[in-house]
């Protein structure tokens, strides 16, 4: 093969597409393409082409930037983008929106689709309702699904992943009777939209429902892993008996179906067992584990300190073979304020930025807060308060009210409870706490004042309730 056909955009363009996988061969195809001037206008077709390729490329190893400033080029080079260009330009939108500020760059799109005259394709509008639901905008993205004249089953499930974002979980179900046919992808949007929006109990029972489906049942749909990890996470998270059962008879259907478990449903496994407290099984998912992750080590770290084993979870994290992240440090620093190891939980937050390029968020400075105010040393606490580099928020206060009120300390548990009211007025155990301070200490004038205030705005406490009743 000659050298001009070697390094023509046809045989180059075949190259991204065989070694799309293999970033390091990529880039070597992308710097042959500008080194020959095949992305500048020579033919319109091929040069989109080209274009199109290499920001789903991009997009596919997980480089969503590169992915836009490619498609800014393409703009810049005047190869014009067409139906195939916007999905992946848009999904790749939603791929940064969560560390970028995107969403004026997204809906810049729309009028650009709108001038070039491609708002008409149907993968064009699905993948802008994706982002407007991404962008929590129910009210563009219901209206970008009005106007497709025959909406596909990826177009219906957008919308409820929406209306899931939205918390509008009655539309979510009114539009999923409604559907002429539904996919494993159309359950699980239901069960997540009512997971990640704490209706626990619903979304067990839609997977209940999902089970019994004819079509589940004659094999034509099966559970995916986001189902098995989405439904796990509800078992996990719902306080009763039935949960565990649940969970456990979820785990006995994956492991006669399922070839090999995931590593993602694995480590789901491990956090419905950890915090239903069966330590033991949590232990012999995470043994029998050939693949983890940060996030499996991180479930097993967290579920040692959550059910009173912190030491284990300590050394565990010592043994760690991968690079810790932000959800590992709070595992850890929950364990060293469980068990008040102040120097060792001050050193690890330090470790944090020095150490791992990682910046505390407000989860972690809340657990030094609670590392500080378990240990008593409340001025340390309320000083660390002060130092935070963003405002405290109602967890990091109320921690430190709470060690106000076990170590007794009135004056500082008067000023940070008065600071957790101004931030929330219509919590009723903020009022209760604060009232169990005054009394405490036999203030009993204030502590009377603030159930009255508690009652002047209209709150009531929540009644306790036993699940024997």
């Amino acid at each position: 093969m000659s050298k001009s056909k070697l390094n023509s955009p046809e045989y180059l363009l075949q190259l991204l597409q065989r070694f799309s996988n293999y970033s390091d061969r990529v880039k070597q195809v992308h710097s042959l393409l500008i080194t020959n001037g095949h992305l500048l206008i020579t033919d319109l077709w091929i040069n989109t082409l080209l274009y199109n390729t290499l920001i789903r490329t991009y997009l596919n190893l997980c480089r969503p930037h590169t992915s836009l400033v490619l498609f800014v080029r393409m703009l810049h080079d005047e190869a014009p983008p067409n139906s195939h260009t916007f999905p992946s330009v848009l999904k790749a939108t939603v791929s940064l929106s969560r560390s970028y500020i995107t969403s004026p760059v997204g809906y810049s799109f729309n009028a650009q689709c709108v001038k070039r005259g491609l708002l008409n394709d149907p993968f064009v509008r699905t993948s802008f309702l994706s982002l407007y639901s991404q962008f929590g905008d129910i009210k563009s993205a219901l209206k970008m699904f009005d106007e497709i004249p025959q909406p596909c089953i990826v177009s219906y499930n957008a919308m409820l992943d929406a209306f899931g974002k939205s918390g509008d979980m009655g539309l979510a179900v009114s539009m999923f009777l409604k559907m002429p046919t539904r996919d494993v992808y159309s359950w699980t949007s239901i069960i997540n939209g009512y997971a990640r929006n704490k209706c626990f109990r619903e979304a067990i029972s839609i997977f209940n429902e999902m089970m019994v489906d004819d079509d589940v049942i004659h094999g034509f749909l099966r559970p995916n892993e986001a189902t098995f990890v989405s439904v796990l996470s509800s078992c996990a998270n719902l306080d009763e008996g039935l949960a565990l059962y649940q969970g456990k008879q979820i785990h006995g259907y994956m492991l006669r179906s399922e070839k090999d478990l995931s590593v993602f449903i694995g480590t789901a496994l491990i956090a419905f067992y950890g915090k239903t407290g069966c330590l033991s099984y949590a232990y012999k998912m995470f043994d029998t584990m050939s693949l983890r992750k940060v996030c499996t080590w991180n479930a097993m770290i967290c579920a040692l300190a959550s059910n009173g084993r912190e030491s284990e979870a300590l050394e565990m994290f010592k043994t760690m073979t991968l690079r810790p992240n932000e959800v590992t440090f709070v595992g850890v620093l929950s364990a060293c304020a469980r068990t008040k190891r102040v120097d060792l939980g001050l050193d690890l937050f330090r470790s944090m930025s020095r150490d791992f390029a990682i910046k505390p968020m407000m989860e972690h400075y809340g657990c030094i807060v609670d590392l500080l105010g378990r240990a008593g040393l409340l001025k340390e606490a309320y000083e660390f308060v002060k130092s935070m580099p963003f405002e405290a928020d109602a967890s990091v206060l109320g921690a430190l009210l709470g060690a106000c009120r076990v170590h007794g300390d009135i004056d500082l548990g008067n000023e940070v409870g008065k600071k957790l009211l101004d931030l929330q007025p219509d919590h009723c155990g903020r009022y209760v706490l604060l009232s169990s301070i005054y009394a405490g200490a036999e203030i009993w004038d204030s502590a009377a004042s603030m159930r009255k205030e508690m009652a002047h705005a209209g709150i009531q406490k929540v009644p306790a309730f036993s699940m024997a009743d």
